[in-house]
């Protein structure tokens, strides 16, 4: 048969890294021969920027910070000494407090070993040492748990698994608050929460507590206080969505038995294929053009994140904050209003071919695919499900059919393939999309490490619990409606009649329901 356009194509978008049994195919993405050459003045900028990063320059000009997440692999890059040692002095100590842990040589308030992890954090704190867990953390020793919001439900149902199915329940669990902080409001709270449920029990929490926060911060001096079992440092140059492989990510994924050595050595060889200033040996500049091709250069199209594999199920919710919180920017480095960004959603594959594919192929053509091939099924032999074909060969069936599919619909896709899912490998994936993410912020000129919308969210509901306090305050035993209130207290009736409603539904407040919300009634319990 003679050669197929398609495999011509396929082989001149393909860049490999054979030794790190690793590539990353953009021939379904139609990219134009000739596009990097249009954008050489971008893409000079990028290499420069990134080289510049990794010096020390400040690149985050709004709260002049270095952005060093890319030392915390390779510590020799760090500008000096000091920085060195606030990488390589952490990581040693982790690593001794984990073994200290797993060794029963660090014990509960009644000398036994640990066997629960419950993890306070929000976001980056939290999303990361969850896609480390999902994919790494099959055989951890540590039974992990999560509070990464401050829904009491969710709190309280957590609690509940822990007391009731755990071996050991809260006396046995190692409480790891991550906040760089310390005044985050979600980690503050579950904080207080955990707290409160260990005291119950008759537990001082400092007994069973450790902190990830930075030097005199608020966690830091409370931790002191109440003599948490180790505090370990968060460094300001560190971002909370980059922050995976520094203490944030890799306290946690000690203490979950993953081998950190092998983490950090993935995303340091990805790193150092990608150095390269050559785009068609550079798979982090690969991925970052056929963003910019696919959206225009403005995040016209989402991305949808395809692993075909369980354990990288969260691999989408972890890149939406990495991804969307860094390019996600209403103005540009010079001022100018940009609006940029590239929307991130996915589950796994074969799933979603039982859930959303249907509109990726005959829906509205808004997105491009992003799919993660894993080529090893599993360890071991694989029963036959039809003769002479297992459960992988019907996955790697699924991923090539759905490829094919999307692509003979006009839908466009890129797939990044490796061996098996490792330390290793995760390692070289997050450095992957972290570069990646470093590039294209650099070719459409935003500040990829900062975050004004987050702290504008923040603020505003900073505004709405003082409003908060100044309703419970005019609450009275007559019932009054929020406009009464409102007017009482020199405020905006809506976000009133909000605090009102929460209020009665919880218990602080009684309501009655009139033919509007305008004629609803409130008073004191």
């Amino acid at each position: 048969m003679p050669t197929s356009s398609t495999w011509q194509n396929y082989q001149d978008s393909l860049t490999r890294y054979t030794e790190l049994g690793f590539s990353i195919d953009t021939s379904r993405m139609d990219i134009p021969a000739k596009y990097a050459d249009k954008l050489k003045t971008e893409i000079n900028r990028a290499f420069t920027g990134i080289k510049k990063i990794e010096a020390g320059e400040i690149m985050n000009p709004d709260e002049g910070r270095m952005v060093g997440h890319y030392w915390l692999r390779n510590p020799e890059l760090a500008p000096d000494e000091t920085l060195k040692k606030q990488i390589t002095e952490p990581l040693a100590n982790l690593k001794g407090f984990a073994k200290k842990i797993h060794r029963g040589e660090i014990t509960n308030a009644k000398g036994g070993r640990f066997e629960n992890l419950l993890i306070i954090g929000i976001g980056g704190s939290a999303l990361g040492p969850q896609f480390i867990y999902e994919a790494l953390g099959a055989e951890s020793p540590l039974r992990t748990f999560f509070f990464d919001n401050t829904d009491p439900a969710g709190i309280d149902n957590t609690l509940t698994d822990i007391i009731t199915n755990t071996h050991g329940g809260l006396s046995k669990t190692l409480a790891l608050v991550v906040s760089k902080s310390g005044g985050t409001p979600e980690t503050r709270n579950g904080m207080l929460e955990a707290q409160a449920a260990f005291e119950a029990t008759g537990l001082d929490f400092g007994d069973n507590a450790v902190a990830v926060t930075g030097e005199g911060s608020k966690l830091y001096n409370y931790a002191k206080e109440h003599k948490f079992l180790e505090i370990f440092p968060m460094e300001d140059w560190v971002g909370g969505r980059t922050s995976v492989m520094s203490t944030v990510g890799l306290v946690p994924a000690a203490l979950q038995g993953v081998d950190i050595d092998a983490l950090l050595e993935g995303a340091k060889v990805m790193d150092e294929h990608t150095r390269v200033d050559t785009v068609t040996n550079n798979a982090a500049m690969q991925l970052a053009l056929a963003w910019h091709h696919a959206g225009n250069g403005k995040g016209e199209k989402d991305m949808v994140v395809l692993p075909y594999k369980d354990s990288l199920v969260l691999f989408s919710k972890y890149l939406q904050q990495l991804v969307m919180e860094s390019l996600g920017k209403e103005k540009d480095l010079n001022g100018k209003t940009v609006h940029q960004g590239l929307a991130v959603y996915g589950n796994k594959g074969s799933t979603d071919q039982h859930a959303y594919v249907q509109q990726l192929r005959d829906g509205v053509p808004n997105f491009f695919a992003t799919f993660i091939e894993v080529r090893k099924g599993r360890n071991g032999d694989s029963v036959e499900v039809e003769a002479n074909t297992n459960s992988g060969d019907y996955l790697q069936g699924f991923l090539r059919g759905t490829r094919t599919a999307l692509y003979g619909n006009g839908r466009k896709s890129i797939t990044l393939s490796i061996e098996e899912v490792t330390p290793h490998s995760i390692g070289m994936l997050i450095a992957l999309f972290e570069r990646a993410v470093s590039l294209y912020a650099l070719l459409v000129n935003v500040n990829a490490y900062h975050q004004p919308g987050v702290e504008a969210g923040k603020a505003a509901a900073g505004i709405f619990l003082e409003l908060l306090q100044k309703v419970k305050g005019a609450l009275g035993s007559d019932s009054k409606t929020a406009e009464q209130i409102a007017t009482s207290i020199d405020a905006d009736t809506e976000d009133v009649y909000h605090c009102l409603t929460h209020l009665a539904s919880n218990g602080v407040a009684t309501s009655t329901h009139g033919a509007t919300p305008a004629d609803d009634s409130f008073a004191q319990v």
